[in-house]
């Protein structure tokens, strides 16, 4: 008999909105603890310690896994390996240091993993995703699945693109130490000298929102906790970030991970961090160029003229 988790979208229903340090969805114990044991303890997520970066990516690979395209991670084993233990200098993108691999279950074998992969892709429960966050469910399509982050995992804080509709992660690690890892989501706010950048993409909803660096932002939360899932709509203010620096070959960030995208992407541009260094916009600007790659309505002269000094 197949495993009932349709309890998961009643849980989303009927939970409450938390604001700080934006609005999202934050539940713990979201699967009941008889499922979450059972869940922690197939082969496919308590996997055995690895010896080396070539056989945990074969024993992972052994269990169903396979590397897939996601922000934050690369596919090529022998990079990510020459990265990883020769110390070589690679990142994928110009706010972050190094990068990670992103391994997805595509071979189900436990039964509860199947039971579980097939309700997360089920429209009742992307259904009651989309109504808890406001968004048009027939104008999103699902993607997701069950995943693990290899150490140097590293995506640096971001907002989420404006094609995402809605994003959520639950946390199911099989190591009882998870909690106090160096790999969890971090939940952030710009520093008040780089709120410009997100009242800018308030007043400009036809570009679309970037990385930044790491600098730029204060971490409020940790979702370190097992078992809770944090649900939120992406908005210009839902910062979060993820830096992992932990021993994959003893255990892995293991999540239930899955987003609801819009079908028509409502972004017509798109601006990188760079766009809005406040010395690369002066110089810009004292060359005539202001205005040529960033438009002028970012902020005004006396506004950078105010930052630049503030910051000397």
């Amino acid at each position: 008999m197949a495993t009932d988790f349709s309890y998961l979208a009643k849980k989303i229903t009927d939970s409450d909105f938390a604001e700080y340090p934006f609005k999202h969805v934050y539940i713990e114990d979201f699967l009941q603890p008889e499922h979450f044991e059972a869940i922690i303890a197939c082969p496919e997520i308590a996997s055995p310690p690895a010896s080396s970066d070539s056989d945990l990516f074969s024993l992972l690979k052994e269990r169903g896994y396979e590397a897939i395209e996601f922000p934050g991670a690369i596919t090529d084993e022998a990079k990510y390996i020459d990265w990883h233990e020769n110390g070589a200098k690679r990142s994928v993108h110009t706010a972050t240091e190094g990068f990670g691999v992103v391994l997805r279950l595509l071979q189900i074998r436990s039964d509860i993993l199947q039971d579980l992969n097939d309700f997360l892709e089920s429209d009742e429960f992307n259904r009651a995703v989309a109504e808890k966050m406001g968004v048009p469910f027939a104008e999103c399509s699902f993607d997701g699945g069950i995943q693990k982050y290899l150490d140097g995992y590293e995506i640096s804080p971001h907002p989420d693109i404006r094609k995402k509709a809605a994003t959520f992660m639950v946390n199911i690690n099989p190591n009882d130490e998870s909690e106090v890892s160096d790999h969890h989501t971090h939940y952030l706010t710009f520093k008040p000298e780089r709120q410009f950048v997100q009242s800018f993409w308030e007043g400009h909803p036809s570009v679309d929102r970037c990385w930044v660096p790491w600098e730029w932002c204060e971490s409020h939360f940790q979702q370190r906790k097992n078992n809770t899932i944090v649900l939120f709509s992406p908005a210009d203010d839902t910062m979060h970030a993820v830096r992992a620096s932990y021993d994959h070959l003893k255990t892995q960030r293991t999540q239930l991970y899955g987003n609801l995208w819009y079908t028509e992407d409502p972004s017509k541009s798109r601006l990188e961090w760079e766009d809005f260094e406040i010395e690369q916009m002066a110089a810009a600007r004292a060359q005539g160029g202001f205005g040529k790659r960033v438009a002028k309505s970012i902020m005004p002269d006396s506004l950078i003229d105010k930052i630049r000094s503030n910051r000397t």
